[in-house]
């Protein structure tokens, strides 16, 4: 119930079709269900191009090569594994809500713990290396799913842990 104030191209181009979707029902009585994802990570995730850090270490890693950090490492987001988004997207396909949900954790999680559990997970001593943060970055982000549960009764399940030793076992089985 925050307003909506993206402070990037991505969050306004989410925020533009959650407008879009507010005409369509007030112009066509049509009503919809917004579901505003976390950081979604999981199996079958691309490591390259614009993929998320998760796949990006978990290919680097397996490869035996470096992984690197954007500046600190200190930056957060809420880590979701694609099983609960999932069944979030099944919940909401069965619910009559008009509006938008947050699918996430409700955990902030920063670069350094993800690619410290993922390095354990592939036994890769030392820590990554650190470069440049990127300008612009948001520092932090992480979002309240209460009303997805409320509304769907759903609640992600998988533990970040879990989650990722599932997603850097898809990759090993891969290689």
């Amino acid at each position: 119930d925050e307003p909506t104030r993206p402070v990037s191209v991505y969050g306004a181009s989410k925020a533009a079709g959650e407008l879009f979707l507010g005409v369509w029902r007030a112009a066509h009585g049509i009503t919809s269900t917004a579901l505003r994802y976390g950081n979604v990570y999981g199996p079958r995730q691309d490591p390259h191009g614009e993929a998320g850090v998760v796949a990006i270490f978990a290919g680097r890693l397996l490869g035996g090569e470096p992984c690197t950090v954007n500046g600190e490492g200190t930056q957060t987001r809420d880590y979701v594994f694609v099983d609960d988004v999932a069944r979030a997207n099944l919940r909401a396909a069965e619910k009559r809500h008009d509006g938008a949900l947050n699918v996430g954790t409700g955990v902030e999680t920063d670069v350094n713990r993800i690619y410290r559990v993922l390095a354990d997970a592939a036994g890769v001593p030392g820590e990554a290396l650190h470069g440049p943060a990127k300008a612009g970055e948001q520092r932090r982000s992480c979002i309240d799913p209460a009303a997805a549960g409320r509304v769907l009764g759903w609640r992600a399940e998988v533990s970040l842990e879990e989650g990722l030793r599932r997603t850097l076992e898809w990759f090993r089985a891969r290689r």
